[in-house]
């Protein structure tokens, strides 16, 4: 089964920058699949990765950044392929 987690975060205003350097420094073991890292107004920040796993696998994830560098707690979510179509 293919379990995608996903992590948004959104930065302190001005700050989209250091957040999404911060994401994409951040190492996850063992690795993905796949990950891909979004940006959005309001200085968002998107990381999406893709398991082989079941659906309440313990999986690593992106831990919470400094609370100097975002607005409020992360927000997560894990969804389960259903397949195309």
């Amino acid at each position: 089964m293919t379990v995608a987690v996903m992590w948004e975060a959104r930065a302190v205003p001005g700050r989209g920058a250091d957040l999404l350097a911060w994401a994409r420094e951040q190492r996850l073991v063992p690795g993905p699949l796949r990950r891909e890292t979004f940006r959005a107004p309001q200085d968002r920040v998107l990381v999406i990765t893709w398991w082989d796993a079941a659906g309440d696998a313990e999986l690593p994830e992106l831990p919470e950044p400094d609370g100097e560098l975002v607005t409020r707690a992360v927000h997560r979510w894990r969804f389960e392929s259903v397949g195309e179509g």
